[in-house]
């Protein structure tokens, strides 16, 4: 089996990789490196089924030799944050959306078995019914949401106007070793840790009883290779842990003090997914605890030295844009 992996550098993407290739699955990957990095998948430079391209998904025309013979397009190319996609919406749109339209063409062309989509949980919004379901309202908050849901949308519409086996999957607060550190006031884990490295307290956010979906990267990837090997086509399915946490509680496991900043608008008190239909079309469910997902995070904290170190001030000054807009 030969797969196509877009965003291949990134966190969930080169976790997809060593399973792949693990799986003895020749893997072709593509990520522009904007947020992925080469060092995740550094162990496979000599991998004869292993092969890499620095390319951007929204240039048709260098990408579409790539296709020729692949059986799996996985689709995880994509850019993330809330700030940024306020900052700018065009970049989002581009990419977010017009980039997964480009990968769905050249998919379509060279009659691939199956297109895996990784959506995003934040198309929900604010939800008010947990644990939340497939079924649910759509309401995306801010601009990141909307294009991961309009990508969401292409990928169901060639599914069922251009008969392209495609299977979306809405992820939910994804993390694990390699997950990200930088960005306007970055993901939880990568600003805790690099805190937690410095002996810094944790900046919680209100007052912390906020609770997520969180779902450890290797669950996440074998749901992507269930769908991959299932005869599903034209399905949305969420892929969640099955409960959820609150930030103190997270706070807890990592162990250190703790300081308040402003609540932020716009984000759920909970995100929890309803996983019922995951466990049934694809007899999948998750594996790795909260409480073990955290101590192997601590396990691996030296992978966070790098990190930016994320304070009350710096953290006011980077989502002054996010109050203005959406507060």
């Amino acid at each position: 089996m030969r797969a196509l992996i877009s965003g291949s550098a990134g966190f969930i993407g080169s976790h997809l990789v060593d399973f792949l290739l693990n799986h003895d699955y020749e893997v072709i990957a593509i990520d522009n490196l904007i947020s992925g990095q080469k060092k995740n998948f550094r162990k496979h430079k000599n991998n004869p089924k292993f092969q890499f391209y620095k390319l951007d998904i929204r240039k048709l025309e260098k990408i579409e030799n790539l296709f020729k013979a692949v059986d799996f397009v996985f689709h995880l190319a994509g850019l993330a944050d809330i700030v940024p996609s306020i900052e700018n919406p065009m970049e989002y749109y581009s990419t977010n959306v017009s980039g997964t339209l480009n990968l769905l063409y050249l998919s379509k062309k060279n009659n691939i078995k199956k297109f895996i989509y990784a959506a995003s949980s934040s198309c929900y919004g604010i939800p008010n019914v947990y644990p939340t379901s497939e079924s649910a309202v759509i309401s995306p908050q801010y601009p990141y949401a909307l294009t991961k849901y309009m990508g969401e949308e292409l990928v169901m519409h060639w599914s069922k106007v251009y008969n392209l086996p495609s299977i979306s999957l809405r992820l939910f607060n994804v993390y694990g070793p390699r997950s990200r550190t930088s960005g306007a006031y970055g993901a939880v884990f990568g600003v805790f840790l690099a805190q937690k490295i410095k002996n810094k307290p944790f900046t919680v956010v209100g007052e912390g009883r906020q609770t997520r979906d969180f779902t450890y990267v290797t669950d996440v990837v074998e749901a992507f290779y269930a769908a991959a090997q299932s005869s599903l086509n034209s399905e949305v399915i969420n892929v969640g842990s099955g409960s959820h946490y609150s930030i103190n509680y997270l706070c807890d496991l990592l162990g250190g003090k703790k300081i308040y900043i402003p609540k932020r608008p716009g984000e759920p008190d909970c995100t929890f997914a309803d996983i019922n239909k995951i466990k049934k079309l694809l007899n999948w469910q998750p594996k790795v605890s909260f409480e073990e997902g955290v101590k192997i995070m601590l396990q691996n904290i030296d992978n966070w030295n790098d990190a930016p170190l994320w304070n009350k001030k710096s953290i006011k000054k980077s989502t002054k844009i996010w109050f203005q807009t959406l507060g």
